[in-house]
C-alpha cells in the first residue's frame, strides 16, 4: 500500500490553481502551480492586480506584503462580501503543527506595482496531496507566530487546486 501511495504521488507531476480576486480586491488574478520534484514540491505563483503596499499607520495593519496560504477546504464561495472566502476553512495543517509550521504556511507575496512572482520548495507535501484544497491571498502580511493563523487579515483572492 505504501508503494501505491508513492506511485500515485509521483505520477501526478503538476497541479495548479487559477486565482481570482473577490469583492475586496476584484482585480487580482493569477496562477499558482505545484510541481512535483524529488523530495517534495516546487510552488510558483504569478499574481497580477495586488493592492499596492501601504505601511501600518496608527493602529491599522499594513496592506501587504500579502499573506499567502493553502487552506483546508476546496471552496472559493464568497459568502459575506466584507469577509469573503471563509468557506475555504483554516490553513491546511495535516500534521497538527503550530502556526508558522503548517503545511499551508507559505512565504508572503510582495506587490511590485500590483505584480508578484515567487517560487519556493517545500518538503511538507507532494503535489497530489493538495488537489481539492484552496489557495488564499490575504490583505496583510502573515506574522508566522499569532495562533492559529498569523493575523494575515481579510481574504482578498482565492483559487481551487486542480490536476493539470
Amino acid at each position: 500500500m505504501f508503494y501505491n501511495h508513492l506511485y500515485y504521488n509521483y505520477r501526478v507531476k503538476a497541479v495548479y490553481a487559477e486565482v481570482n480576486g473577490g469583492p475586496l480586491a476584484p482585480d487580482i488574478r493569477g496562477v499558482v502551480s505545484f510541481q512535483q520534484v524529488p523530495g517534495g514540491t516546487m510552488v510558483c505563483a504569478q499574481i497580477y492586480g495586488l493592492p499596492p503596499y501601504r505601511p501600518a499607520q496608527g493602529n491599522k495593519d499594513p496592506i501587504g506584503p500579502h499573506g499567502f496560504h493553502l487552506h483546508e477546504n476546496g471552496s472559493c464561495q464568497v459568502g459575506d462580501q466584507q469577509d469573503p472566502f471563509q468557506a475555504a476553512g483554516e490553513h491546511w495543517n495535516p500534521t497538527n503543527q503550530p502556526h508558522g509550521n503548517h503545511a499551508g504556511d507559505f512565504p508572503v507575496l510582495f506587490s511590485n506595482n500590483g505584480y508578484a512572482y515567487t517560487c519556493f520548495f517545500t518538503n511538507k507535501f507532494n503535489a497530489a496531496d493538495v488537489i481539492g484544497k484552496a489557495v488564499i491571498i490575504h490583505q496583510n502580511p502573515d506574522d508566522y507566530r499569532t495562533q492559529p493563523a498569523g493575523d494575515a487579515g481579510k481574504r482578498l483572492a482565492c483559487g481551487l487546486i486542480h490536476a493539470s
